[in-house]
């Protein structure tokens, strides 16, 4: 991963927002995609110069005060904001989570309890590594033919960038590995001992596709949406997704899917052996 990341951030936010979203006359001729630094540098109250030291990383250390005027500036959410600090927290040599610890891979009994619930729903829990730990039955009906609960743990990461299958199983596929990469990076520190062996590990078998996506300013993932998947049984199914944070387990998540059309609805139910209408559409 780079080694400046708080800096590519900071640069990416400042190049995708526009002078109108910023509250400033959007001109007549623009040489610099968004805002140009010496505006950002006005709009945050700090100097050009040192912005400049910020985005080219020879200044690693800005303050709280500093970090929330170039939010606020940047028009950051509360996920922007989060993530933001983070970086300056592992750049400061202060991760928010210990980079020596594993990947929480232990499901709480209330958590599985809770999947049991949501049957015939198809949902996973996975942890910052982005492996499947538990599913529904749901799920496995979905994925299993495809191909995503062949690994040892599964991983959606690993299926999206190293299974021939997974172009196929995603029209969608380079938004996809977009998504999964910036949930690797997001979840853990660039000193993170186990994404970064997963990272190098990546990097030689999915080459480019991976390596490139992993070189660029981070993303923020997307927690909830809609996905294509295209099913050998089932044909193209479109998922609705919601994902949702554990709290007190760091890294794990739940994602929950639903069908986002009638006709997904139908086929998620014969492929649970449900009654029709047990999985409704969620539509709007």
């Amino acid at each position: 991963m780079s080694t400046n990341e708080l800096g590519a951030f900071l640069r990416a936010r400042r190049e995708a927002i526009t002078p109108a979203e910023a509250g400033l006359p959007s001109g007549t001729r623009r040489r610099t995609p968004g805002l140009r630094r010496s505006e950002l540098a006005t709009l945050s109250g700090i100097s050009v110069e040192y912005l400049s030291r910020l985005e080219q990383g020879r200044d690693r250390h800005p303050s709280s005060q500093v970090l929330g005027a170039l939010a606020d500036a940047l028009r950051l959410g509360s996920a922007e904001r989060l993530h933001l600090r983070r970086l300056s927290k592992v750049v400061d040599g202060d991760s928010l989570c210990p980079s020596a610890i594993p990947p929480a891979r232990v499901v709480r009994p209330t958590v599985r309890a809770l999947l049991d619930r949501l049957e015939p729903t198809p949902a996973i829990l996975v942890n910052r590594l982005s492996e499947i730990l538990a599913h529904t039955t749901g799920y496995e009906r979905l994925a299993a033919p495809v191909g995503l609960l062949d690994g040892v743990p599964p991983s959606l990461v690993r299926f999206v960038f190293t299974d021939v299958r997974a172009r196929a199983v995603y029209p969608d596929w380079e938004r996809v590995a977009d998504e999964q990469v910036a949930s690797l990076k997001i979840e853990s520190s660039r000193a993170d001992p186990h994404v970064r062996h997963l990272s190098e590990e990546l990097t030689v078998l999915a080459g480019a596709p991976f390596a490139t996506r992993l070189s660029k300013a981070a993303g923020l993932p997307q927690r909830a949406g809609t996905e294509r998947l295209v099913h050998p049984l089932a044909g193209e199914l479109r998922l609705s997704y919601e994902t949702l944070d554990l709290p007190d387990i760091e890294g794990q998540r739940l994602i929950v899917y639903l069908p986002a059309d009638e006709t997904t609805s139908t086929a998620l139910d014969r492929l649970t052996g449900r009654q029709p209408g047990a999985l409704r559409a969620v539509t709007g």
